[in-house]
C-alpha cells in the first residue's frame, strides 16, 4: 500500500528520537545489540577498534548522514524555501510503460518495490516472506538551487581544476532503506531484519536505466523475462527466481491509485500479482530448496497522510483458480475508511475490473494485542466483493507478526502471512498477505 508515506516517517522518527538526548556509549551498545538487524553505513569501516566503538561509530554515522540531509529541510509540499527540491506528484493521465516503470523514478519524493510470497520445501514445511525495498529522496539536493550563468561557469571550472566531474561519493540524493522478514509456520516463529544505506561508495542504489535494486546484499534485478530476489540475515535468507504468468496490473482510475481527495494525494500503482518462485531459502545457513508464489508490488510518488488519517489495512491475495485480489483502505480519525480506498480483481486471463470502497466489505474476526508495543490488531477477516461472488475468510499463520523498529526507525506495523478460505463452506482457496499500520501509534502528517 502507501509506503511511500512509511517510509517518510521512518526517516524523520529517526531524527526526532535520537538526536533529542544524549546517548551514552554504554547505552548505545546495549541498543545496537537489542536491535542488531539495523544496518546502516555512511563510509565509515565495519570494525574500527573494539566491538563497542564500532557500533558506537557505526550508528552515530547514520544520525549524521541523516542530519546532514534533513536537519534544515522543509517537507517536500507546502511552502518551499530556496533550494528546496520540489518533487512530481502523482497526478491523472499517467500512461506506464514496461519494462521502464520497474525502475528507480527519482523525480517522485519516494518509491518502494514490495515482494511478499508463500514458500514450501519438499518435506511439506510452508514459509512466508517479504523483502520491500524503499528509496526516499532528500529534501535538499545540492544544485538543486537556482544559480546564475557565471556561478555555474565558476562551478565548472573549479570542477576542471580538480581533474574529475564525476559526483561526489557523499552526495545525498536518496535514501535507501529495505525490510526483510520470514515467517516459519512450523517453527512458529517470525524474524525480521531492517537496512539503512545512501547510495555513495555503492552502499545502495535503484537504478533509472535497469532494474536492478540493492542495498548491501540484498537486491532483486530483472533478467530477461525472470526476476532474481537475494536477501541474507542472521537467521534466514533468500535466494529466488520469479517468473510472471501474468503481465503488471495497474491500480486505480486514469494512471493513480488515489489516497484522498486532494490533489496528489495518491501513487502510480502496480502489481505484477502471480509470479512462479522457486529457489532456496537458508535456515540458519542451512538450504532448502523451495517453491510457491509470490506477489510484487510497485509504487511511487510524493504524498503523505491527511491530518484525518490515522493508517491503512493493506490485502493481497492469491485464489485458487489463478484468481487475485488486492484491498485496501485508509483509515481515518472517526473510525471510518477513506472515500478514495479501493481494490483491483484480476481475472484468470490478466484482465483486472476496478473495485470501489463500496464494491467491498471487510470485516475482522478477532483482535491481538502486542506485549510489546501494546497495539490492538484485527486478528483474522471476512472479505465480501458481493459483484465478484466473493466471500472469503483469512486466517494468520501466526498472530505475532509485528514489526517493531522503535530504536531505530521508530515505527510499528504488523506485515503477516495468510492462508485464505473461500464460499460458505470455507474452504482453503489460497494465500496472501496482509500489511496494517496505525495501530500502536497514529501516524502523523508531519514528518
Amino acid at each position: 500500500m502507501s509506503k511511500n508515506i512509511f517510509v517518510l516517517r521512518l526517516i524523520s522518527k529517526v531524527m526526532s528520537e535520537n538526536m533529542s538526548r544524549p546517548t551514552s556509549m554504554s547505552d548505545t551498545r546495549k541498543r545496537a545489540s537489542k536491535h542488531s538487524s539495523l544496518q546502516c553505513h555512511a563510509g565509515i569501516p565495519r570494525a574500527v577498534g573494539g566491538r563497542g566503538l564500532s557500533v558506537y561509530m557505526n550508528l552515530a554515522a547514520c544520525f549524521l548522514l541523516l542530519f546532514s540531509a534533513f536537519a534544515s529541510a522543509p517537507a517536500a509540499y507546502g511552502d518551499q524555501a530556496p533550494n528546496t527540491t520540489v518533487y512530481r506528484k502523482a497526478l491523472p493521465g499517467y500512461k506506464y510503460k514496461f519494462p521502464q516503470d520497474h525502475f528507480s523514478h527519482d523525480d517522485f519524493k519516494t518509491e518502494w518495490w514490495y515482494y511478499t510470497g508463500h514458500l514450501k520445501a519438499r518435506d511439506g514445511r510452508r514459509f512466508g516472506f517479504e523483502l520491500t525495498f524503499f528509496r526516499t529522496g532528500s529534501d535538499y539536493k545540492q544544485g538543486a538551487e537556482k544559480v546564475d550563468a557565471a556561478k555555474a561557469d565558476s562551478a565548472k571550472a573549479d570542477i576542471a581544476k580538480a581533474g574529475s566531474s564525476k559526483p561526489s561519493p557523499w552526495k545525498l540524493d536518496n535514501f535507501y532503506l529495505a525490510h526483510f522478514a520470514v515467517t516459519d509456520e512450523s517453527g512458529k516463529t517470525f524474524r525480521y531484519y531492517e537496512k539503512l544505506n545512501r547510495k555513495g561508495l555503492k552502499f545502495a542504489d535503484a537504478r533509472q536505466d535497469a532494474y536492478f535494486v540493492h542495498n548491501e546484499g540484498w537486491s532483486v534485478a530483472k533478467l530477461g523475462e525472470k526476476y532474481v530476489l537475494k536477501a541474507d540475515a542472521r537467521d534466514y535468507g533468500i535466494y529466488l527466481l520469479l517468473t510472471p504468468t501474468k503481465p503488471p496490473v495497474v491500480h486505480g482510475k486514469n494512471g493513480v491509485s488515489q489516497k484522498a481527495s486532494c490533489a496528489g494525494c495518491a501513487s502510480h500503482y502496480y502489481s505484477m500479482s502471480r509470479l512462479q518462485a522457486e529457489g532456496l531459502l537458508f535456515q540458519k545457513d542451512k538450504p532448502i530448496e523451495v517453491s510457491g508464489l509470490a506477489w510484487m508490488d510497485h509504487e511511487f510518488g510524493s504524498n503523505q497522510l491527511t491530518s484525518e488519517q490515522t493508517g491503512w489495512d493493506w490485502f493481497s491475495i492469491q485464489l485458487a483458480g489463478n484468481r487475485e485480489l488486492m484491498l485496501y483502505v485508509m483509515r481515518r480519525e472517526d473510525g471510518s475508511f477513506e472515500k478514495q480506498s479501493s481494490g483491483t480483481y484480476v481475472l484468470p486471463d490478466g484482465s483486472s475490473r476496478h473495485l470501489d470502497l463500496a464494491d467491498f466489505k471487510i470485516e475482522k474476526v478477532s483482535t491481538w494485542t502486542s506485549p510489546k508495543t501494546k497495539g490492538i490488531y484485527p486478528m483474522g477477516w471476512k472479505i465480501s466483493v458481493p459483484k465478484e461472488k466473493l466471500q472469503l475468510t483469512l486466517v494468520p499463520l501466526l498472530k505475532d507478526q509485528e514489526l517493531t523498529t522503535e530504536r531505530s526507525t521508530g515505527v510499528s506495523y504488523w506485515e503477516g502471512a495468510v492462508d485464505v478460505l473461500e464460499g460458505a463452506e470455507a474452504k482453503p482457496s489460497g494465500n496472501g498477505y496482509v500489511e496494517m499500520t496505525g495501530y500502536s501509534e497514529k501516524f502523523s502528517k508531519k514528518l
